[in-house]
């Protein structure tokens, strides 16, 4: 899995209520993403 840093940087994730749209904003949210 490549690493990467999102620090500073937003991300708009639609449908992040549940399953893949959840694990997905989870995951920018860990990499730096407000």
């Amino acid at each position: 899995m490549i690493s990467f840093s999102l620090a500073g940087k937003r991300a708009l994730v639609t449908g992040a209520n549940t399953g893949i749209g959840q694990a997905i904003a989870v995951g920018l949210a860990e990499a730096g993403a407000e």
